[in-house]
């Protein structure tokens, strides 16, 4: 038996070599990208504007569309392994619609308390849309959990019925959310947040996130091998010596923070965690750390590619859920066609 390694080998390694560039090109580009021209030269002859703009808005942009695609896409290959299911996604469990109804808790808290004058040392800012937003991821994936354990067949398309579910709930949550803030400020902020965009992040307000989503992404990776035997059934990992049940509750826990740490920053960004853990799968024809690295890469491409066109396609900044669901929806219809034609 060949040893395993966390590291990818063969065509996993060379894959993950041409993403790594590929993301490496498409953030560079998305340095120079902007209503605000920036350049080289004036960059490197310390133009003070132009240097602000640079450390504050790009780089801290383009870092969130890195790490939080990456996020998404390590995330979207956990939820595929754990859930035995190919529809699996951050999206698709409501897993996004309930850190969304979360995240505009937050932002109502936020404004309130900072109108009444009232600021508690906790739950303020972006951390408290953090908190608040994987509260409620956290909410939607314990519902869904359970939700499917009521189904006796255990069939694989029970958890994907349950999001269904979860994230109608969300929605009439946030809904019920809308109709209580304030049109001017609240309302406002809510919408604004859920369109989901990489325009407004600065380098003021991204450093606990990203810290605690790259710290989630470290401890998955060291946990690959459990992850990977979550993929198996039930007694045979039993069998193995695993406790099945404190392991994928452990798992999903860690995959979910790191899900709410970016959409706290970005809103909801749909189709990414769905779409790169099987363009990674389609590619090296595996189910290893190797392929879940890649899948990571791929988000980071998808999330970036859709920052640019979003910045370029149109001379008002459109949402960049319009481009990922303009790939996603059609590559999801397909997967439940194929599944059809496979029962």
């Amino acid at each position: 038996m060949k040893p395993f390694t966390v590291f990818p080998m063969g065509k996993t390694k060379l894959l993950c070599a041409a993403g790594a560039v590929l993301l490496t090109v498409l953030a560079v580009a998305g340095l120079f990208t902007g209503k605000y021209p920036l350049t080289p030269e004036g960059l490197l002859a310390g133009d003070e504007m132009q240097l602000r703009v640079f450390m504050t808005l790009r780089v801290s942009r383009t870092l969130v569309g890195a790490v939080g695609g990456f996020a998404l896409g390590t995330a979207g290959f956990v939820y595929q392994t754990v859930f035995h299911n190919p529809l699996a996604s951050p999206d698709v469990i409501g897993v996004s619609s309930g850190a969304s109804a979360g995240a505009a808790v937050g932002i109502l808290w936020n404004v309130r308390t900072a109108r009444s004058g009232w600021r508690p040392l906790l739950l303020t800012g972006a951390a408290g849309v953090t908190a608040c937003s994987f509260a409620g991821a956290l909410a939607a994936v314990c519902l869904a959990l359970a939700l499917s354990s009521l189904d006796r067949s255990r069939k694989r398309g029970s958890i994907v019925l349950a999001g269904i579910a979860v994230h109608s709930l969300a929605q009439t949550a946030l809904l019920c959310l809308k109709l209580l803030a304030d049109p001017e400020r609240e309302l406002a902020s809510i919408e604004y947040w859920i369109m989901g965009s990489l325009n407004g992040i600065s380098g003021y307000s991204i450093g606990g996130n990203l810290c605690l989503c790259a710290a989630c992404l470290v401890l998955l990776f060291l946990l690959h091998r459990q992850v990977l035997l979550l993929s198996a059934e039930e007694g045979e990992a039993r069998m193995l010596g695993v406790s099945v049940g404190r392991l994928r509750l452990f798992v999903l826990l860690t995959a979910t923070l790191a899900v709410a740490c970016v959409v706290s920053l970005t809103g909801l960004i749909s189709f990414v965690g769905l779409l790169a853990p099987h363009a990674a799968r389609l590619l090296t024809g595996r189910n290893d750390s190797g392929t879940m690295f890649l899948g990571g890469i791929l988000g980071g491409v998808l999330l970036i590619g859709a920052d640019l066109l979003a910045r370029t396609a149109s001379a008002v900044e459109l949402p960049v859920s319009v481009f990922t669901s303009l790939l996603g929806a059609p590559f999801l219809i397909f997967l439940i066609v194929r599944g059809r034609g496979e029962t």
